[in-house]
């Protein structure tokens, strides 16, 4: 198992194939970038921009290439010593639509299906019309008007000699046991003997909601031989087909006749799902859903059956070396995150001693999905004995077992790089026994935003925010209340479930029989709202930190509260701790059982609850509002900044550190430029009262209140900041940023869900928000907004630009892997996706890359006045371009340095200490120096220009580390290189101390890589 030097994310599509990746590997090469890392390239849904919907786990996604692409790419990363890592979702699959084989399977079989025990289904809920029955809420109106209008339609497929009722492109297929409700009619048309055979053989058929699990296979066998009788009839028999024909058209909705509807609603209401409308799904839905996606249905992978059938291809590709890397998607969706890591790593080690066997060697080679099987004798046994697996839990197939692989902080020997999206707070950590290498860079990138943020102004940023919209928010209420929210509207159902589990532990104990229903649901919508992070991991014992954040939840939610309701707080604590009495072993899996899914409702009330709600609400400084993010800590300390390193190089020392994801609020780039707005409070403040009073008339009046909102125009004047194009723009060019900001805008108004939602769009509010952006940014002389924008973010876009650099070389150099997202090698502006899921134009980079090496590469007199070019135009990304693959390089020539160097934070002395973050990598082939300014606006004052030298540094130094000092005292001289400028930096010496002056380091590039002479040379 190698570990990535560095690794650059793509996101494949049809816009995007292996083709494409393939072409830009010579490019990539060239950057220094070790593995490509790569979206999910299995087969989803149709069209699908990011992959995460997929229908089968077992293929390559066609709209991004074949298997033959697959491997030209593989051999052209091979040709360059270079590998890649594969973005995997085990969570959940993409429903609905016709192509998912498993959901189709259980749509028609109900609890009968070989796949009903695959997905997470509570077949039997609450809600006793849903009793054997799976919610399917994929109507865009109330059933009943659906019905009535003729929108649901019954269709004989003539290939598989089957019925299904279809909505638009959604198929619904039916029990065949209800078939004779059609064969009736057909029989009314045609009194044929086999028509009246096969009716009687159909309703012959083991009922769905009766069979026993051995019985299971036996029933699809069955099934499948009528079907295929049924079709052969149909083709050979022109009569019958038409006759059948005929009996379908008979259950079209007679909108002239009172009870037109009736007959398709009867044979509706037989099968094994219950239509309904979307909206019901918050309230009913049955089936464990991605966050509240109804078309996206979770997985049991906690089963090895589920597991297996999800990973076979995965596993050849990854025992065949064809494979280097994983990176999991959503683990806190799964049961037991811990379990899935272990049989992951176990069954990749088994792939590459040759002990998985391949897809096309496997029965079911042809669906990817399903066990197959080629005649209908084998079928039941195939079938039963996957269902056995997954009610079992399953064999361990060929694996050979449980392995050791080691804890966090110690050496891991494990078969394959694995890292996972998990997003932690800020005082959280991954459980040390995860057989991972660490996070996929979320927590890095606020770590280092955060240093880049004056803490020193957070009261005045609060009065400019609150001035500015008129109300006082507080972050912790925010974040309450939306969680509230979420769990009273998407995600309903989801507390229903947990809230039963815990009710029938109730009704187990006379002790705690008269806690209702009510009372408890009250509770736990308490607990989880309070939650302080995604989820424990629980699995049968209680950590002492999941210990520790129950506890918080519990107090929080008790404050809330009144103090009559202690003691059903007191009994849900004690029930998600294990700590309940239990009388039998029944019960303590009742109580294991509920603990272990409430922790997969916090994760998704977190998510929607705080990513996707909160932090569009509380705008105070939006570069703060970032995934895993905590607008709350208002900047940071170097201090704080290093501490955050030194536990990375401790614990995960190959984590992933990144600054712009697939998935973040906001690039990098971005988020670097409206950080500067924290050191200029007094100027922010008087800029958008200024810019409110330029574009007060561009309001309107929508159900009474100001259209756009006031907080919605504050984050509106931010992202102006922080994206505003710094060259000059056309009219093409205007108009496509203006439709970008617009669309964004929309976006995080229904993301806030306080005008407008997703669920209830307000296209009157959208409008109005919409026209002021449009007259706001409107190329015309008398605009003085849009004059006044430009002139502002030309002069304080320059220090964003000189935050991105400070950023950038931290994730470069600190312990971990650092990930380039695609395109940003140079300055990206994007937004959330869709934005950050725009083209990305390679041509261009590859030009810049070629002037960047032929500089970096040729002798220093050409260098030294090419660096004072790029910096005097840094708007057009040729710095960032440098640094990158000046350090990737100098990380390529020194590997040990940081895959096992420590982390050694440095003292900055003098005037402008506080300005600059400081640290060393050392290890034994040498030491290298890092340099990363910080709170550049503050540092220039009133100047302009780019902080170099001694102008800008005077007395500031740095203290160089003791075995450096100790060295110099051995050897009489010590002598630096700068990597970037190639220029050897003097050392001075005070008290047996070595001093490193920044106005030296810092006099012809903004920041700074020093290596000692052996580990330069």
């Amino acid at each position: 198992m190698s570990v990535p030097r560095a690794t650059y994310r793509v996101q494949l599509n049809a816009g995007f194939t292996f083709r494409d990746a393939t072409a830009i590997v010579p490019y990539l090469s060239d950057l220094g970038i070790s593995h490509v890392y790569c979206s999910p390239y299995f087969r989803a849904r149709a069209g699908s921009l990011h992959g995460y919907d997929v229908i089968d786990h077992n293929s390559l996604n066609p709209e991004i290439g074949t298997r033959e692409d697959f491997e030209d790419f593989v051999t052209a990363l091979r040709s360059r010593g270079m590998g890649h890592i594969v973005d995997v979702v085990p969570n959940h699959v993409g429903i609905m639509g016709a192509d998912n084989a498993w959901w189709m399977d259980v749509l028609e079989n109900g609890e009968a299906s070989r796949y009903a025990e695959f997905f997470d289904i509570e077949w039997h809920p609450a809600n006793v019309s849903l009793d054997g029955k799976v919610l399917v809420p994929v109507l865009g109106d109330a059933y009943g008007a659906v019905l009535e209008r003729g929108e649901l339609e019954l269709r004989f497929e003539a290939d598989p000699g089957s019925f299904s009722v279809f909505y638009h492109e959604h198929r619904l297929p039916l029990d065949p046991a209800t078939y004779p409700r059609v064969l009736e009619r057909v029989l009314a048309h045609l009194p044929a003997p086999e028509i009246q055979i096969l009716r009687r053989e159909f309703g012959e058929l083991l009922d769905r909601r009766a069979v026993r699990l051995e019985q299971i296979g036996e029933r699809h066998a069955a099934k499948e031989a009528l079907k295929s009788r049924l079709a052969a009839l149909c083709k050979t028999s022109p009569a019958t087909r038409a006759a059948v024909d005929l009996a379908v058209r008979s259950f079209s909705v007679d909108k002239s006749v009172p009870a037109g509807s009736d007959a398709l609603h009867e044979l509706l209401e037989a099968q094994a799902y219950r239509l309904a409308y979307w909206r019901v799904a918050s309230d009913e839905i049955n089936y464990r859903r991605f966050f509240d996606v109804n078309d996206l249905a979770a997985l049991r992978v906690e089963n090895v059956a589920v597991f297996d059938a999800t990973h076979r291809l995965l596993l050849e590709l990854a025992g065949a070396g064809k494979i280097d890397g994983l990176r999991i998607d959503h683990p806190d969706g799964l049961h037991d995150p811990a379990e899935y890591f272990h049989r992951l790593q176990n069954r990749v080690a088994d792939a590459r001693a040759g002990l998985v066997p391949k897809v096309a060697d496997l029965p079911d080679a042809r669906a990817g999905l399903a066990p197959e099987v080629a005649n209908v004798s084998d079928a039941a046994g195939a079938a039963t004995t996957i269902i056995a697996d997954v009610l079992a839990g399953g064999p361990d197939g060929v694996s050979s077992g449980p392995r050791d692989f080691g804890v966090a902080g110690k050496p891991r020997e494990l078969p394959i790089y694995l890292i996972v999206e998990k997003i932690t707070a800020s005082f959280e950590h991954l459980p040390a026994g995860w057989p991972v290498h660490g996070e996929t860079g979320y927590h890095f990138a606020n770590v280092v935003n955060r240093m880049l943020v004056d803490p020193a102004t957070k009261g005045r940023m609060d009065r400019v925010y609150a001035g500015f919209i008129d109300e006082i928010p507080q972050w912790q209420n925010i974040a309450y209340e939306s969680q509230h929210m979420i769990l009273r509207r998407s995600l309903a159902s989801e507390l229903t479930v947990v809230t039963n589990q815990l009710s029938r532990i109730a009704q187990a104990d006379r002790r705690t029989r008269d806690f209702t229903f009510n009372s408890l649901r009250q509770a736990l919508a308490e607990v989880i709202a309070c939650f302080p992070v995604y989820r424990t991991y629980i699995d049968g014992s209680v950590s002492e930190a999941d210990r520790r954040y129950i506890d918080w939840a519990i107090a929080a939610a008790r404050r809330r509260r009144s103090a009559a309701e202690t003691a059903v707080f007191d009994f849900v604590r004690a029930a998600l701790l294990l700590e309940l009495p239990a009388s039998n072993d029944g019960l303590r899996q009742r109580m294991r059982a509920f603990a272990m899914k409430f922790q997969q409702v916090t994760a998704p009330v977190t998510a929607k609850g705080i990513e996707d709600t909160a932090l569009y609400r509380f705008d105070r400084l939006v570069s703060l509002n970032e995934v895993g993010g905590e607008p709350d800590a208002y900047g940071t300390s170097v201090r704080a900044f290093h501490a955050a390193n030194q536990h990375r190089s401790r614990c995960w020392p190959h984590e992933m550190v990144g600054t712009s994801t697939h998935d973040t609020k906001r690039s990098g780039d971005v988020r670097a430029r409206i950080d500067v707005l924290s050191e200029m409070t007094q100027v922010w403040r008087k800029t958008i009262e200024r810019w409110a009073r330029m574009n007060r008339l561009r309001k309107r009046e929508v159900e009474g209140r100001p259209a756009p909102s006031a907080n919605d125009e504050y984050l509106l004047y931010q992202t102006l900041m922080g994206t505003w194009p710094l060259e000059d723009l056309d009219e093409a060019a205007l108009t496509s940023y203006r439709e970008r900001i617009e669309g964004y805008m929309v976006k995080a108004a229904r993301e806030a869900k306080t005008r407008t939602s997703w669920a209830s769009v307000n296209t009157d509010y959208e409008e109005a928000l919409t026209q002021f952006i449009r007259a706001a940014l409107e190329a015309r002389d008398a605009n003085l907004f849009l004059a006044d924008l430009t002139q502002v973010c030309r002069r304080l876009g320059r220090f964003g630009l000189l935050n991105g650099l400070s950023q950038e070389l931290c994730k470069l150099t600190v312990p971990g892997v650092p990930d380039l997202y695609q395109g940003n090698e140079i300055w990206d502006y994007s937004l959330v996706d869709p934005d950050n899921r725009r083209p990305v134009d390679y041509d261009r980079r590859r030009t810049l890359l070629a002037e960047v090496r032929r500089h970096a590469e040729g002798p220093t007199e050409r260098l030294t006045p090419w660096l004072t070019e790029i910096i005097s135009r840094l708007e057009d990304g040729r710095s960032k371009l440098f640094l990158i693959s000046q350090i990737l390089r100098f990380r390529r020539e020194h590997s040990a340095l940081f895959d096992h160097g420590d982390y050694v934070p440095l003292r900055a002395t003098g005037e402008h200490s506080t300005n600059v973050c400081a640290f060393a990598r050392r290890h034994e082939s040498g030491t290298a120096l890092i340099i990363a300014p910080r709170l550049y606006l503050r540092l220039a004052g009133a100047s302009d220009a780019v902080p170099l030298g001694e102008v800008a540094w005077k007395n500031t130094a740095i203290e160089l580390p003791a075995p450096m000092a100790k060295s110099n005292a051995d050897t009489g001289s010590t002598r630096l290189r700068n990597v970037l400028d190639r220029c050897d930096v003097p050392v001075s010496h005070a008290s047996g101390r070595l001093f490193l002056r920044l106005a030296d380091a810092l006099s012809r590039f903004p920041v700074a890589l020093l290596a000692t002479v052996n580990s330069a040379a």
